[in-house]
């Protein structure tokens, strides 16, 4: 087990099938966390669970689905329902076309899964750990919450929804012993992309390409820092880019006097 200025007894981690969530799992057991684990398809733990060596509560359900949420908060075991940690990781992005040209029902699936899936998760575990005086949200927000741009849209407007939620949250728990931490990671080689592009290879990887991109492990390590730091110790943002990115210019469209 490796030696921290505190590790949380219980982490649950929302979205937890993908590179991400995995990373986090891996972190949080070297430091002897026990696991929530949720995901819509359980089977992507498999190989995981091989590697983990902690107690693991799996939970399978979409978490834009409010009652099972519920219910399945409420049938937590009793080594499991006091939650340290708190990981919305559940999130995505769909299409990358002007707005004008975007599916309605992309933007649907973003607002819900990364806005209101966060909060209402976040209103349920909320209250236990005010209860307890202690606690710990973080929240996977973005540099699209900061840095808009072209194609990003409802994307880039639902980051910023979760970095001034996360705010906002502080703000309330000021001397309730939560804390809360918004993490911003910029470009990051997952199937992020893939999943964007809806299955296009190829487009995907011309988003990587000839960059050195943050990896899952990347964001583990921030994550991971910010949830081991000592209770009194609250890291309200953090953002994170590859060095090969940067903000870029504002854009501007001439037109020639003809």
């Amino acid at each position: 087990m490796t030696s921290v200025p505190y590790a949380p007894k219980v982490v649950m981690i929302t979205g937890a099938s993908g590179a991400f969530g995995h990373a986090f799992a891996r972190r949080f057991a070297a430091l002897g966390s026990r696991l929530i684990l949720t995901a819509r398809d359980l089977s992507k733990f498999n190989s995981l669970l091989d590697e983990l060596t902690v107690p693991v509560h799996l939970m399978q359900f979409d978490v834009r689905d409010r009652k099972a949420v519920e219910a399945a908060l409420a049938a937590l075991p009793p080594d499991f329902t006091d939650i340290d940690l708190l990981v919305n990781n559940a999130g995505l992005a769909l299409g990358a076309d002007p707005a004008f040209k975007a599916d309605l029902d992309d933007w649907e699936v973003m607002i819900d899964t990364n806005d209101k899936a966060l909060a209402i998760i976040t209103g349920l575990v909320l209250p236990g750990m005010v209860a307890r005086g202690a606690g710990h949200i973080v929240n996977l927000s973005s540099i699209a919450g900061t840095y808009p741009y072209p194609g990003g849209h409802v994307y880039c407007a639902s980051k910023a929804f979760v970095t001034q939620f996360s705010l906002s949250l502080r703000a309330d728990l000021t001397g309730t012993g939560v804390r809360v931490t918004s993490v911003e990671p910029g470009m990051v080689q997952t199937d992020f992309s893939l999943v964007r592009f809806k299955g296009d290879a190829e487009r995907a990887a011309k988003v990587y390409a000839d960059t050195v991109p943050l990896t899952p492990e990347d964001v583990a390590e921030t994550v991971t820092w910010v949830a081991t730091l000592p209770p009194h110790f609250n890291v309200n943002r953090v953002e994170i880019m590859p060095t090969t990115q940067g903000p870029g210019a504002l854009s501007v469209h001439r037109t020639p006097k003809g």
